[in-house]
């Protein structure tokens, strides 16, 4: 891991999580970090990085405390630059799919391509009317239980029900190792705290990349799974606004691939 500075005075941390071939910048998805992509990397016939956005993992938080997600998109640029990734591919997951989007939208060419698995991209009249989803994942989020007594402790509670009881092994110790702290008397704590990622969650109906899609000149896949609710919905009319887009439908999921 190294750690370079993003704007805001955000201390972000950069995970090269190995493989050969050429580079691939990895985006993850609210509330967790750049090691769960660990698993899928070792999948890959690439050299993966991962970033743990602001506020996440063990990035810092920014100064101001604003988790604006154009706050999202300095971090993926700040790791293209740091890292020498201009020009690559990159693949991210809901909040990393949109911050990708925003980068590539801020600095056109950023990336020779990009894979969206439901980026969190909402047209204005469904936010404008609440219907974004923020709020109640905000709520939810901020009754989050931040503290186990132990890393067992944890991983015996995600892997017991929904949503992440459905993750591969490897992915779920990825996250508990990547998302959790170790105190000296052995207990864990979140890293990305409940409120933290509450104010991250009301942040995603308020980015202006829905209206700039239009300005994304890369090929670009964007993968909707088969939940009829939440960032499934917009995942086709993301993929039609964009001018090289392809959309692939995956029934076999939901919105945690």
């Amino acid at each position: 891991m190294q750690t370079i500075r993003s704007t805001d005075g955000v201390e972000l941390a950069i995970h090269d999580l190995g493989g050969d071939g050429s580079e691939l910048l990895l985006a993850h998805a609210t509330g967790f970090c750049g090691p769960v992509w660990g698993p899928v990397a070792e999948e890959l016939p690439f050299r993966s990085v991962a970033l743990d956005f602001r506020a996440h993992g063990r990035s810092s938080r920014p100064s101001s405390g604003n988790l604006d997600w154009s706050g999202m998109a300095d971090d993926v640029l700040t790791t293209v630059d740091a890292c020498g990734l201009s020009g690559c591919p990159a693949a991210g997951h809901s909040m990393g799919g949109a911050a990708l989007l925003l980068a590539e939208i801020a600095r056109p060419g950023t990336f020779c391509g990009l894979w969206l698995f439901e980026p969190i991209v909402i047209p204005p009249t469904v936010a404008a009317a609440g219907g974004d989803g923020g709020n109640d994942l905000s709520e939810g989020a901020r009754r989050r239980r931040r503290s186990f007594p132990s890393r067992q402790a944890a991983l015996d509670n995600f892997s017991s029900k929904p949503p992440m009881q459905s993750f591969a092994d490897a992915a779920l110790e990825a996250y508990i190792d990547g998302g959790f702290e170790e105190l000296e008397d052995g207990s864990v704590v979140l890293r990305c705290s409940p409120d933290d990622e509450a104010a991250t969650y009301e942040m995603g109906g308020q980015h202006p990349a829905y209206d700039h899609l239009g300005e994304v000149r890369c090929p670009v896949v964007v993968v909707g799974s088969a939940d009829p609710y939440g960032p499934a919905m917009f995942a086709r009319p993301v993929a039609e606004r964009l001018p090289h887009a392809t959309f692939v439908h995956r029934a076999d999921m939901n919105h945690f691939g």
